[in-house]
């Protein structure tokens, strides 16, 4: 009886285990898309590859940005411009070595302009979305992102330029 009880319980348990490593994987699979759907509706602005990230991104703006791409206020960018940044790890094309495509989902990130909220960074706040929700950098990331973009001052700390003139 007790061997029979233990077998039950040693069955739940790796079901339980199971489960859960399927529900994680869900759960991954489900931020992805819903980060996908969130800028279904958002305009592409421009496209990059890290070489030494190797990685691929594409930087979707919405409304407001692409109005100021449009309007050519892009320096300074417009008060609520927002520049959203997906990751995925590049790789090559199966049936195509010579082509690099977007591999696994990495994350994304974003610039938010709000010069009254972000003074101390030239108006840009920096974030990242975690499923549909958008999370902002606490201040020491922030910053750190911030130091990274001084290179491009000179074009308001945004390093791409739009693909649509």
């Amino acid at each position: 009886m007790n061997r029979k009880i233990n077998q039950v319980l040693g069955a739940i348990a790796i079901s339980i285990i199971m489960f859960n490593s399927y529900a994680e994987e869900v759960e991954k699979n489900t931020v992805v898309k819903s980060i996908q759907s969130d800028y279904q509706n958002w305009s592409l602005f421009a496209i990059s590859h890290r070489l030494d990230k190797k990685t691929l991104r594409a930087i979707l703006a919405n409304e407001i940005a692409i109005k100021a791409v449009k309007q050519h206020q892009m320096n300074p960018w417009t008060n609520g411009s927002i520049l959203t940044k997906v990751v995925w790890k590049e790789t090559t094309h199966p049936q195509w070595s010579q082509a690099i495509v977007p591999g696994a989902f990495e994350k994304a990130e974003v610039m938010i302009k709000d010069a009254q909220k972000y003074p101390t960074m030239a108006g840009w706040g920096f974030g990242y979305w975690e499923g549909k929700k958008l999370v902002m950098y606490e201040e020491n990331k922030a910053k750190e992102c911030f130091a990274c973009h001084q290179m491009v001052k000179d074009n308001d700390y945004v390093f791409n330029a739009p693909v649509f003139p």
